[in-house]
């Protein structure tokens, strides 16, 4: 990966692919399976953490000297062991489930999953006797041309008779690479007069490790295209697949429609009937029904039934738009409650902010919530009319039905039903009001 992050942390759709290799297989078994951690082991930990107990391989003597680390923590814990990897992120519940309950129904010494494909990626390449059975495994690096052309590829997921396994680990001769091999089992099984089943996965995408990032942009794709077929078979519109982006946390409702050029990340959750993008970036948001978001940025965000977005709008952390209000081009919100109905029409700042209901903030408002050491709130109460390029500096509080003229700057608090205009805004007398 020539990276200073361990291979196994690298993203896949919003998760390291060490997470997507965990799920499924905690898919299969009420047990916590055991994670065979190495080098960058406490950074591996710190992401996991308690999806999983770990075993410690301190040197680097592969895969058969990797399962036998976990030997003290499951040996009599179960009838069968089911060895996967976290590079493989790709392989899912199903298939895994698939593999165990063929070795429970034909009780072998052990069953391989295998892939059938032309791109071998490194493969060992799976060896059959005349008849069909199974009789070896030989790695790429050993192979002779004849073997090489052999389609039939081991994809390095077992299922095994766990007595069988815990008492033949050690007896795995060292390769000539210096590493002992958990493929050896294989041809050491059949040596002893044991059975062994192979079976072929029904995708062959499943069996996808990742050696460099290229693997891992050709796993991101075709994860992501899982990703958008479900939600659509589940009742959700995608305009463009191909420039759709859901990561694997995000949640969709019926009839919803999204547009292209559009990224759905982290753990956002968009109701039903919304319509998102084009040209968005959802973030870590929650969505109620009816909303609309078009060309903004969202992070950290939540808008409840029926708020709209942009285009060009910015929703920061800690931002929640009540049901209806609206948003137009070029906004921004942080920290901040919009109350229901509210309307902020375009080229204004609002942060560290509460609104109550139905008030109006003019183009160009801002509000000065950040003196150079401390932010400080701003208040606006219900039916407020904020005129444009008005500056609210907080803290301060705009009472209830209160007005302020186009180009003010408020520095005090602002009575319930007043007026206040000018540099610094004052209170408008009555006299001075234009007669109509």
């Amino acid at each position: 990966m020539k990276s200073s992050l361990a291979k196994v942390l690298h993203p896949l759709c919003g998760k390291p692919m060490v997470s997507h290799a965990i799920e499924a297989a905690r898919g299969v078994s009420d047990a916590t399976p055991i994670l065979v951690v190495g080098r960058g082991a406490d950074h591996v930990r710190a992401v996991v953490g308690e999806q999983a107990r770990y075993a410690v391989q301190e040197q680097r003597l592969g895969t058969g000297h990797a399962v036998l680390q976990a030997r003290s923590s499951l040996a009599g814990e179960s009838d069968v062991v089911l060895v996967t990897y976290s590079d493989m992120p790709l392989l899912r519940t199903k298939t895994l489930q698939r593999l165990v309950e063929h070795h429970c129904r034909t009780i072998p010494a052990l069953t391989m999953l295998t892939v059938v494909q032309d791109d071998a990626r490194g493969f060992g390449r799976v060896l059959r006797d005349t008849s069909g059975a199974v009789v070896a495994i030989v790695e790429e690096v050993d192979a002779t041309p004849e073997q090489l052309s052999i389609r039939e590829l081991n994809s390095g997921t077992f299922c095994f008779d766990a007595d069988w396994l815990w008492s033949h680990l050690d007896q795995i001769p060292l390769s000539a690479k210096g590493e002992y091999y958990l493929t050896d089992l294989v041809g050491m099984a059949v040596a002893k007069g044991k059975r062994v089943e192979a079976l072929a996965t029904d995708d062959v995408s499943d069996a996808l490790g990742i050696n460099t990032r290229v693997h891992l942009a050709e796993a991101e794709a075709v994860m992501r295209q899982r990703i958008n077929e479900r939600w659509m078979l589940s009742g959700v519109t995608i305009i463009d697949p191909a420039t759709t982006y859901i990561e694997s946390g995000v949640t969709l409702g019926p009839d919803t429609v999204v547009c292209p050029n559009t990224c759905l990340e982290g753990e956002t959750s968009i109701g039903a009937e919304c319509r998102i993008g084009p040209n968005t970036v959802i973030r870590d948001t929650t969505l109620g029904n009816g909303c609309i978001v078009f060309a903004s940025v969202v992070e950290g965000a939540r808008l409840d039934d029926g708020a709209d977005v942009g285009p060009f709008g910015h929703l920061r952390k800690g931002a929640h738009l009540a049901a209806g209000v609206h948003m137009g081009n070029f906004g921004e919100v942080k920290n901040s409650y919009l109350g229901p109905g509210t309307k902020m029409g375009h080229f204004s700042y609002v942060g560290d902010t509460t609104t109550g209901p139905g008030v109006n903030i003019g183009a160009g408002t801002i509000t000065c919530n950040y003196d150079g050491e401390h932010k400080h709130r701003t208040e606006i109460k219900e039916g407020a009319f904020i005129g444009s390029d008005t500056m609210l500096v907080a803290p301060v509080k705009v009472g209830k039905g209160a007005k302020t003229g186009a180009g003010s700057v408020v520095t005090r608090d602002v009575p319930p039903g007043s007026v206040v205009v000018g540099v610094p805004a004052r209170i408008r007398s009555d006299d001075s009001k234009e007669k109509e």
